[in-house]
């Protein structure tokens, strides 16, 4: 009898989407990258976590995550009076993969911000999770690299054009 591994994934949209333009000019290949995550495993859910500009390019966008399997979760992006920008999903992220991640015995990450080495070692060391992170590696903060079980990086095999 076969053990088919269940799997989790969650994708820190914004992170993918700028460190994959500033590194290689080109855009991360989500159809790719889901066919990889999820071969001979059971997909249990896949989230992606955008920020929203309310535009019709990124509802296309939206849409196409949707056609591929993800639950894309949107927050609204917010100009500071100062002139900053926030908007990030760090601690819904969070939040899902405890949550979700009891049903799964993988769980696969697309970020590389280096907030979530807390949650990536809390997932593997505690809850005996096996931990995949993807990233742009010279853009991946060292402490994910190194909490994560497995780290896989964005190159192009995972990159449109």
């Amino acid at each position: 009898m076969i053990d088919v591994k269940k799997v989790v994934i969650f994708v820190d949209v914004q992170n993918v989407y700028y460190t994959s333009r500033q590194t290689f000019g080109r855009n991360f290949d989500y159809n790719r990258f889901f066919a990889k995550a999820t071969e001979g495993r059971t997909l249990v859910k896949a989230v992606a976590y955008a920020i929203d500009r309310g535009d019709s390019k990124q509802r296309e966008f939206q849409n196409i995550l949707r056609a591929i399997g993800f639950e894309v979760k949107l927050k609204p992006f917010i100009q500071r009076s100062d002139g900053s920008a926030k908007g990030d999903w760090d601690v819904g992220i969070t939040i899902d993969a405890l949550e979700y991640s009891q049903d799964a015995d993988v769980v696969v990450l697309v970020s590389g911000d280096g907030d979530f080495d807390l949650l990536v070692n809390k997932l593997r060391l505690d809850k005996g999770k096996h931990v995949e992170v993807y990233g742009v590696a010279k853009l991946t903060s060292d402490s994910l690299i190194n909490a994560a079980s497995e780290f896989i990086a964005i190159d192009d095999a995972l990159l449109l054009g």
